[in-house]
């Protein structure tokens, strides 16, 4: 048996091909995972150490996100001229399968979980109409353009469809950065939550679009299948959030009627918690819909409902784990890209498709935040409507991060070899530009807009309106037309969901019907961190 083992070993294969290497002995390939993985919690040591210092003395010149960025640039980049650069990329290298599966899901769970309800909610017609409009309008503006500057040979030529999906990847805004600037320095309330809102429901959307465009891509021609392509869009984004929220629902009434908020089940409680959001983001995989949608619905309908069914310790315990393993994952996610941008073979022999489609997504990010704002302040009274200050930092603030980044390597392995290396190039440039300028630059910006400490007291005053506030409207106004009229509407629906929430979700959902200090806790471990560096 052994003969014929080292002689079959010993025969060349069949074709004349070559033997493939011999694998590294099992020693070995478990000491380099270990060199790899020690490297990867050196650099998160090294940026959590770092960005406290730079909070610690107020540079905001190189925000956190920015700084693990570099550190990953600057590790991958030593890696890739020394003589690891084989072993290295082999266990440090950014798969998409890891990050979607992974480091994204704790991280839009907690961004739906964070969600504060009053600001939300009282700008709920706002973040709605930037958020899946305003990303629409973005990614067609920008994949229009780009596929118009390949027509006219100012850029590498692309295909429509392959333009409309580099325009859905590159409209996924990830303003990480000018939100943890936004919160030390105190902006205005309002602006927060219309940013925050936005880059939490801007991600599920750019998904579902690529998504979209990519399934387009692989049947005909974007005309005969306009209609399939919204109709698939629909039914991924609607069928998405439905079984997030029908996650959330089921989970509160679980611990409504389970009856483990008592001492000795909390462990039970707390695990069940957490399995929670997985379960819906699988869920939705499984049967080929968007998991990042659905988690991040599970989590606004399981900070509203289930979170107040779970026991006093439970809940700062879930809300303390959530909180580590968004920031675990955020920062992970931000050196892991800056290493394999140092790692990854790029094609920068076409420069002038990087340079026109910055100029491009500028435009498209301008047209997608003054129309939006348009349209939002003909539906809201005057004493309510967006300034011109808050939507110049809107633009300023949509910097790309990870999203792009991932769903540009995805389309290296869907699109042809030049196509997919062009635009994982540019997405690449792109989000270390927006990241390291933007991101350095938001204080300053926030200061020159005079929008720092510009709280809004029109915030506290919808307490009583279970974090809604319904717009008032003066009886004599003239109305402004049909469209006027219809978004007046949009926001009047959103006063009776307040209603149908307050009178009866909220009674049959949760076992108590006052939220009295419902998104307390969620600021917390932010509000502390600020305490601690004003002292």
């Amino acid at each position: 048996m052994e003969l014929g083992l080292s002689l079959a070993s010993a025969s060349p294969p069949a074709g004349g091909l070559a033997p493939p290497p011999p694998l590294a002995p099992p020693g070995k390939e478990q000491q380099v995972a270990g060199v790899g993985i020690l490297l990867q919690i050196s650099m998160l040591v090294l940026s959590f150490v770092l960005g406290h210092v730079l909070r610690r003395h107020r540079f905001y010149y190189l925000p956190e996100a920015s700084a693990s960025l570099l550190i990953g640039l600057v590790v991958g980049g030593l890696a890739n001229i020394s003589n690891t650069e084989t072993n290295t990329r082999t266990w440090f290298n950014f798969h998409e399968e890891f990050f979607f599966l992974f480091l994204l899901p704790p991280i839009i769970f907690q961004s739906g979980f964070s969600l504060s309800p009053k600001p939300f909610f009282a700008n709920f017609g706002a973040i709605v109409t930037f958020a899946i409009l305003g990303t629409l309008i973005a990614s067609v503006v920008t994949g229009v353009l780009v596929y118009l500057g390949g027509l006219t040979f100012l850029m590498y030529k692309l295909p429509l469809v392959e333009c409309l999906m580099f325009g859905a990847l590159i409209s996924a805004t990830d303003p990480v950065t000018v939100l943890s600037i936004f919160q030390e320095l105190g902006s205005d309330v309002n602006l927060y939550a219309l940013v925050f809102g936005e880059s939490v429901l801007n991600d599920a959307m750019a998904i579902s679009l690529y998504r979209t465009m990519s399934s387009v891509r692989s049947h005909a021609a974007v005309g005969e299948n306009f209609f399939m392509m919204i109709l698939q869009f629909l039914e991924t984004f609607v069928g998405s959030m439905s079984s997030g929220v029908g996650v959330g629902f089921i989970s509160a009434l679980l611990f409504k009627y389970a009856g483990l908020d008592v001492d000795n089940l909390q462990n039970l409680e707390c695990c069940l918690f957490v399995l929670f959001p997985y379960f819906s983001y699988m869920l939705a995989e499984g049967l080929g819909l968007s998991g990042i949608v659905s988690i991040l619905f599970t989590g606004m309908v399981m900070k509203h409902y289930t979170y107040s069914n779970l026991s006093d310790n439970s809940q700062r315990f879930v809300s303390a784990f959530f909180h580590l393993l968004s920031s675990l994952a955020e920062t992970f996610v931000f050196i892991y890209m800056g290493f394999d941008i140092a790692m990854e073979e790029h094609s920068w022999s076409h420069v002038g498709f990087i340079f026109f489609s910055i100029i491009f997504i500028v435009v498209a990010r301008a047209v997608n935040v003054f129309s939006c704002a348009y349209l939002v302040n003909m539906s809201r009274p005057e004493h309510r409507r967006i300034p011109l200050k808050h939507q110049k930092a809107l633009w300023f603030s949509g910097l790309r991060g990870a999203m792009a980044f991932a769903l540009a390597l995805q389309s290296v392995h869907e699109l042809p070899e030049g196509h997919g290396k062009t635009i994982f190039t540019t997405t690449t440039a792109i989000v270390v530009l927006t990241v390291l300028l933007i991101g350095g630059s938001t204080g300053t910006m926030l200061e020159a807009l005079d929008v720092v400490g510009d709280e809004n007291p029109s915030i506290e005053t919808y307490e009583d309106n279970n974090g809604f506030m319904p717009p008032t409207y003066e009886e004599g106004t003239s109305s402004g037309g049909g469209l006027r009229m219809k978004l007046k509407q949009f926001h009047k629906s959103t006063t009776s969901f307040t209603a149908l929430d307050k009178n009866y979700l909220t009674p049959f959902f949760t076992s108590q019907t006052d939220d009295d200090d419902d998104d307390d806790f969620s600021g917390q471990p932010q509000n502390r961190r600020v305490r601690f560096y004003d002292q």
